[in-house]
């Protein structure tokens, strides 16, 4: 319904439009909607067309080069558009003579039967040959779209269409390996019945503009195409997802059986910088530790056990009397594989058993001093 305007709001605009402040004659620009056909919905999500510009904007950029070097003149490639329609809208734009091009995927060695058409406009078509025979490449401005090509024209067109067909393929190598080959040309395409007329197709239009002509490039993709390619990719990440899985497990029993460098730390002191200077052999280092206390074990600098020094079949070991902090699942699994290659045996009793710490003060533990610091490093094999 139009809004009605009351007599003040009338008076105002004719002031308005007298006074030269307001023209009559502009008009608000509408916005313009895409109609939706709910009989046809469409198949294909924004994320998979997004997909399918990136991939055509890698093709634009190495297209780009190659027309380039052939031409050996500056142009510029593009993705202008990626729509999703009927082949039918795309057909029906389709006039007798003109020359589209017919490529097949093939992927893994397994070709396609259904085509992916390619139409190039004349002018743009005109102007590289013209650039190869050695000329500028100017053409006419009104070259009609059934341009019709001689033999020779024919034969350039299908050695540049053979060219953009074979580097089609790279550009899909961020999701998958794949390849188009040219098949074709068809210098009456209204005549031959190439896709379903209600098969769903993604088209492509690229722009290319060369300082003296400019044209378009359409690949129309049919749904059986994209289907099986969208399928490989789907095949290819759960394999992905796969090798993930069985990589874990490869890296985790190459843990289980991997050796790990075991600290038993007898205990830390501070000396002044001239003790250390005129340390000499035979010398004692207070520790100022009682001999029974806890030793403390160390995996890659961090506190994991706490145990008894003691003896085992004549060598020095340790007791593990309980683990520090939370353990780790990851760090068990490792300890759980190594526990039979370990040099401490955790059921086995020592030699010389250890005692429980006696309630008496005992005289503090005298080390030599060969080793700064006072540690012990054992190997955990």
């Amino acid at each position: 319904m139009a809004e009605v305007l009351s007599q003040s709001q009338i008076d105002a605009l004719l002031a308005a439009a007298m006074s030269g402040t307001q023209d009559l004659t502009q008009q608000k620009e509408e916005k313009k909607y895409q109609k939706y056909d709910f009989r046809s919905p469409r198949k294909y999500t924004k994320e998979r067309l997004k997909m399918l510009n990136g991939v055509f904007e890698n093709y634009a950029k190495v297209l780009n080069t190659r027309i380039n070097a052939l031409a050996r003149a500056t142009c510029e490639v593009e993705v202008d558009t990626v729509d999703e329609q009927r082949y039918y809208e795309f057909s029906n734009a389709l006039i007798d003579g003109q020359v589209v091009t017919l490529a097949y995927l093939n992927i893994n060695g397994d070709r396609e039967d259904t085509p992916v058409i390619i139409v190039a406009t004349p002018s743009i078509m005109v102007s590289l040959i013209d650039r190869l025979m050695g000329g500028n490449g100017d053409v006419e401005e009104d070259l009609p779209s059934d341009y019709t090509y001689t033999d020779l024209d024919l034969s350039l067109y299908i050695n540049l269409m053979t060219d953009f067909v074979g580097i089609m393929g790279g550009s899909w190598e961020n999701y998958i390996s794949l390849a188009f080959e040219f098949g074709r040309i068809e210098a009456n395409p209204t005549l031959v019945q190439l896709i379903g007329f209600e098969e769903t197709v993604i088209l492509v239009s690229l722009d290319i503009n060369f300082s003296n002509s400019s044209g378009r490039l359409d690949i129309c993709l049919p749904d059986a195409v994209l289907s099986k390619i969208f399928t490989e990719i789907n095949k290819g990440n759960a394999v992905l997802r796969k090798e993930r899985e069985d990589h874990s497990e490869e890296i985790y029993s190459h843990i289980q059986t991997s050796d790990l460098e075991i600290t038993a730390e007898l205990g830390r002191t501070r000396l002044q910088l001239n003790d250390i200077y005129n340390l000499a052999v035979g010398d004692v280092i207070d520790m100022n530790i009682k001999k029974d206390s806890v030793v403390s074990l160390r995996i890659g600098g961090r506190e994991w056990f706490a145990g008894y020094m003691g003896t085992y079949e004549k060598h020095l070991a340790v007791k593990i009397r309980d683990v520090q902090g939370e353990p780790r699942s990851a760090f068990e699994s490792v300890m759980e594989g190594n526990s039979g290659q370990s040099g401490a045996a955790p059921e086995a009793q020592a030699e010389q058993p250890v005692p429980e710490p006696p309630a008496a003060e005992p005289e503090p533990a005298a080390v030599p001093a060969p080793e700064e610091g006072g540690s012990m490093q054992e190997d955990g094999q």
